[in-house]
């Protein structure tokens, strides 16, 4: 699965532009005054002006052993959330190590390096290193109804978890992490989660597809 196009609301515009052009240095694309585009590899991320919005979790995916190199990066321009006292974590069922840290609407923006994608770079890290949004959470009632409801827009396949607390739907290229918001909140913080709008446009198994997920629901708007 990769992830084309993700549309996430806010209620600071200019903080969040700042933040994504300026702290992280990813190109600006487009801007106006109630929304504005940035590249992160080949995905792109829009963010909209909204009276009202909810914090997300999304987590971008970089080359696979320049972790490190990303911790040191990071903690230059931002705060680091640490995971027992660390800055990186270590996901090892997964194969793979992440950095978290907040944007500025206190979203939980995650950096992934997955060892198993074997993705070479040069040794040094900027903003050309976010290669693509990887993960895109998902917050609902029952886990099993919301699976439920991606597999009619096509075959996807768990890649971890189950339908009780935490289900990660989807491959290393991209992932739906849906956890049900009655029993579990958001890592490595435990932030409360909310069911948060969002758009997305994707492709999985050479299809492109397009949801809106609105109020816990998945409302389909165009297939392809």
């Amino acid at each position: 699965m990769k992830i084309n196009e993700l549309i996430l609301y806010t209620t600071s515009l200019e903080e969040q532009k700042a933040f994504y052009t300026e702290t992280l240095g990813l190109p600006l694309l487009e801007t106006s005054s109630t929304t504005f585009k940035v590249a992160a590899g080949y995905s792109l991320l829009i963010f909209k002006l909204r009276d009202y919005a909810t914090p997300y979790h999304i987590a971008f995916n970089i080359p696979s052993y320049l972790d490190p190199e990303a911790l040191a990066w990071l903690r230059k321009r931002t705060p680091v959330l640490k995971y027992q006292g660390k800055g990186l974590v270590d996901f090892v069922n997964w194969n793979a190590r992440s950095i978290y840290f907040y944007d500025a609407d206190q979203n939980i923006i995650e950096l992934i390096a997955r060892k198993n994608l074997g993705i070479q770079s040069l040794d040094t890290f900027d903003h050309h290193a976010f290669l693509s949004i990887s993960e895109v959470g998902m917050a609902v009632n029952d886990i099993e109804t919301t699976y439920r409801q991606l597999q009619k827009l096509s075959d996807f396949a768990i890649f971890d978890g189950s339908f009780d607390q935490f289900c990660a739907v989807g491959d290393e290229q991209g992932l739906f992490i849906l956890i049900n918001k009655h029993r579990k909140d958001w890592f490595p913080t435990g932030d409360k989660a909310f069911s948060s709008d969002f758009e997305i446009e994707f492709q999985n198994h050479g299809r492109l597809l397009e949801f809106t997920f609105r109020e816990g629901e998945i409302k389909v708007t165009v297939e392809s």
